[in-house]
Order: structure tokens, then C-alpha cells, then sequence
């Protein structure tokens, strides 16, 4: 029995150790999940016209992390003008960001697509970010975004 509760117990923390982001300071040059460099890299304002006429496609962006997932570190939102942003998952969610992204200017290699997100989906996302109960009660309708799926990232300021 003794072995057994030890067991269950190492088995409890490894998997609150592994619910969190990974450590590190996301200086320049730090890269996550497939090498990437900045050159070709367009400035992710760029992106909403061009996905007026492309439903999706492959994109190497600059942008500012605006947030990170406190959970995992499993998606970062960037900011694509004053009033805009886009959300960014990591393919086959094969690496995961640390906290200390936040706020700094990245290279992603990735796709861009627009897509509608299910209230299910947004709340779920409005959790993992910690938002007040209220703020997660507000979410009332599916809201039409920028995705995009990385490939690779690089922090390069």
C-alpha cells in the first residue's frame, strides 16, 4: 500500500510539473519548435488583406506576444494592429512557449487562416488565461480570427 500511495503520489506531481510552461527568458535569438530565422519575415499587419484573398497559407510574420497560456505555454496571442489580434497554436502542439514571451517582438513560421472559434473553444482559451468568471460569462458568440499555426518561432526582440 505504502508503494502504491508513493507511486500515485510521484505520478500527481510530475503531471502538475509538466502543466506548466517551460522556464527560460525568451531573449533574442531563443528559438522553440523547428529553427527559424527572421529573413523573409513580413510584418503581421500585412496578413488580414492577404487572407482576404487566400483562404489559408504558409507566412514567416514579425509580431508582439501580446499574452501567453499560463497553463502550458501552449498559445501566445500577438498583437496585429491597435484594435486587432491573432491566436497561435504550435503544430501537433510539438513545443510550448515560457511566459517570459510576453511582450517581446518574435519571427513565427507558421500558416495563417481565418477561422470562427466556438464560445466553447473561447472560454476554454479565457480560462486557461485566467480571466474573471465575468469576463468568461461575457462570452456570448463565436468571433471570427486570425490563426495561425507555428511551425517555429524565434524571439528577435
Amino acid at each position: 500500500m505504502k508503494k502504491l500511495f508513493s507511486l500515485f503520489a510521484l505520478a500527481l506531481s510530475a503531471s502538475a510539473v509538466m502543466a506548466q510552461p517551460p522556464a527560460g527568458d525568451a531573449k533574442p535569438g531563443e528559438w522553440y519548435g523547428e529553427r527559424t530565422t527572421a529573413d523573409g519575415a513580413i510584418n503581421i499587419a500585412e496578413i488580414p488583406a492577404k487572407l482576404e484573398k487566400k483562404e489559408s497559407f504558409d507566412t514567416k510574420i514579425k509580431a508582439k506576444v501580446l499574452e501567453v497560456c499560463s497553463k502550458k505555454g501552449c498559445w501566445i496571442k500577438l498583437a496585429v494592429n491597435d484594435t486587432t489580434t491573432a491566436f497561435v497554436k504550435m503544430k501537433d502542439y510539438a513545443f510550448f512557449l515560457p511566459e517570459a514571451i510576453k511582450g517581446k517582438t518574435i519571427v513565427l513560421d507558421g500558416q495563417a487562416q481565418m477561422k470562427t472559434t466556438s464560445v466553447d473553444e473561447l472560454k476554454h482559451y479565457a480560462e486557461d488565461a485566467k480571466k474573471s468568471k465575468e469576463e468568461i460569462a461575457a462570452i456570448t458568440q463565436p468571433q471570427k480570427e486570425i490563426r495561425f499555426t507555428a511551425k517555429g518561432i524565434v524571439v528577435v526582440e
